[in-house]
């Protein structure tokens, strides 16, 4: 079953220049229905209004960073489906945020192909 279509999708970067690639990838995946924070904080307002069924979450941000806001998120929803975003050197942020409850993550600079799996694979999963 695809959720593409009917899937939505927070994106949550502090740079909008990530967040446009994550939304390019998303879109030409057949993404459709996706929201934007540009922060942590924003990042969990957002998703108490939106209800996304996944969440990108940059693990690198100013004041409430990704860690933060996964535990945010988790504690309104412990089923919610976060996928970290970081870059190569943070292996040990990754490893904290699984074990926290994220599902998966995605490394910068993105693969086009990997992200798009990933997203996926996460939607599908209970």
């Amino acid at each position: 079953m695809s959720y593409r279509g009917s899937a939505k999708v927070l994106v949550v970067d502090d740079a909008s220049f990530m967040r446009v690639v994550l939304k390019d990838i998303l879109t030409a995946s057949g993404f459709q229905n996706i929201v934007e924070a540009g922060d942590g904080a924003t990042a969990v307002s957002a998703y108490q209004q939106h209800r996304p069924d996944l969440v990108t979450m940059d693990i690198n941000m100013p004041g409430t960073d990704g860690i933060q806001a996964l535990r945010m998120i988790l504690q309104i929803n412990p089923a919610a489906k976060v996928v970290m975003v970081t870059s190569v050197d943070q292996k040990h942020v990754v490893q904290e945020a699984i074990k926290l409850g994220a599902k998966d993550y995605v490394v910068k600079p993105f693969d086009r192909g990997i992200v798009a799996t990933v997203v996926n694979r996460v939607l599908r999963s209970r």
